[in-house]
């Protein structure tokens, strides 16, 4: 499967719409909810308005899902079917921390193929086609990314706005294994696996397709097992869009946790 021209499109998009996210990182952030209460801002609108103008003009025979978009479900009979979070990480947006980046992956049948995640802030770019590797690129300089090969002394990520109770109680029977626990914001929690700077990261709430798809081609593509918590595979273009039984990304299997 060669998909050379999907991802140098998407590295490309994905760098353009970061840039203009950053535009308006350091003004007045005007913040207006969606219906689920998430916040929306009018970086959100443009960076999809972007991606979405060159995906449409380059591959208009594919689908497109993407968050702040309303969903056409004809994507259902389109084999292929880009999945987009044009802004993952709003919150952290808001708060100015830098932990947010650009999304875009793309399904084929059912699975993702690729996925390409930019952190604006950060300038780095991460991306990863099927059986092809996982990269990651920074000032003109490209490097291919692995799992770490720890199996004790586990540094466990977790989200910076999301997590509860039931995130503290896990850590909390699992503190004989776990001798760090990072905070952070977006998919940038998935690319810290990737690259080796974590090894562990459970998700127990539900969240959409397009907040971990990119991730999800990355991570596997350093080496990373990411299953449903029932040990599922994840199916991706489904109806209803949604990753109802949480997940985990572990660097090795034998790293997986007391639930």
């Amino acid at each position: 499967m060669d998909l050379k021209k999907e991802l140098d499109t998407c590295k490309e998009i994905s760098v353009k719409a970061g840039k203009e996210i950053l535009k308006y990182y350091d003004n007045i952030i005007d913040v207006e909810y969606k219906s689920d209460k998430s916040p929306l801002t009018a970086a959100d609108k443009r960076s999809n308005e972007i991606i979405l103008n060159e995906l449409l003009d380059k591959f208009n025979k594919y689908a497109i899902l993407t968050e702040e978009s309303e969903d056409d479900k004809s994507r259902l009979d389109n084999e292929w079917c880009w999945i987009i979070d044009p802004l993952d990480g709003t919150k952290e947006f808001i708060k100015k921390n830098g932990e947010f980046t650009v999304n875009i992956s793309l399904c084929y049948e059912n699975n993702i193929v690729l996925g390409v995640i930019y952190s604006p802030v950060s300038e780095e770019l991460f991306y990863a086609t099927k059986n092809s590797g996982s990269f990651c690129e920074k000032n003109n300089t490209v490097n291919r990314i692995f799992v770490s090969d720890r199996l004790d002394n586990l540094r466990l990520v977790k989200s910076r706005s999301h997590s509860g109770i039931e995130m503290e109680m896990f850590i909390a029977k699992n503190k004989q294994r776990i001798s760090e626990v990072k905070d952070s914001g977006s998919s940038i929690k998935g690319c810290l696996i990737a690259k080796g700077d974590a090894e562990v990261y459970y998700r127990f709430r539900p969240l959409s397709e397009w907040d971990i798809a990119a991730m999800h081609c990355i991570v596997e593509e350093a080496g990373a097992i990411v299953r449903q918590l029932d040990d599922s595979r994840i199916v991706f273009n489904k109806p209803e869009c949604l990753v109802n039984n949480g997940f985990y990304v572990l660097n090795n299997i034998k790293n997986k946790l007391i639930i």
